[in-house]
């Protein structure tokens, strides 16, 4: 039996199949682990941001031990470059999907704005707006909202559906200072100023 594992892991399928596919999988791994870890930073999640750290570097560690192991194996290469690769897109869709955080969206609209800012204030989103004066001249109104991330598709089809050319912008959130009603509750992860 020892002889067979010896043999299975010196031998050419163990080399160029099973340890480049291992390698590939753990660096899909640890990348999407640092993608998600890179994410929680910027949302300021103290707790969890350096326990994905902690994992995406023993992965890697493991990973780059094989790789040093294998110095000579070109597919090992491919499979290690592959897997950054790859990680980085699994980590971001990941992270599309788990929608932490707030946004501040900014609107921009050149017809009036009437009917968006009343849909959008029945929808329970608190926004604030003001005219404005265009490039070239022409009235606008903008309008600004703090949303959770989750929320910007709903908002989106609101404005499609409201004013559809109507210009905007999205920005990701750090840290509000006041509680604004339905985003941030009193024990909320969001820090409130006093």
């Amino acid at each position: 039996m020892d002889f067979i594992n010896s043999n299975f892991f010196q031998g050419d399928m163990f080399t160029y199949i099973v340890l480049p596919l291992l390698i590939f999988f753990a660096r899909i791994s640890d990348v999407t682990v640092g993608t998600l870890r890179i994410v929680m930073v910027s949302k300021g999640q103290k707790a969890i941001a350096p326990l994905l750290g902690f994992f995406e570097v023993i992965i890697w560690l493991i990973t780059m031990s094989k790789i040093i192991q294998n110095i000579d194996n070109w597919v090992a290469y491919v499979a290690y470059g592959a897997g950054f690769a790859t990680g980085n897109y699994i980590g971001l869709i990941i992270e599309e999907k788990l929608a932490v955080g707030i946004v501040q969206l900014q609107i921009i609209t050149r017809k009036s704005a009437d009917n968006l800012i009343a849909k959008l204030k029945a929808s329970g989103y608190g926004i604030t707006y003001h005219n404005a004066q265009g490039a070239t001249s022409e009235e606008v109104a903008v309008i600004y909202s703090i949303i959770k991330r989750n929320e910007i598709q709903k908002v989106i089809e609101i404005i499609r559906t409201y004013n559809p050319n109507a210009f905007y912008s999205i920005e990701d959130v750090k840290f509000i200072n006041k509680g604004m009603p339905g985003l941030a509750k009193p024990n909320s992860r969001w820090r409130k100023g006093k």
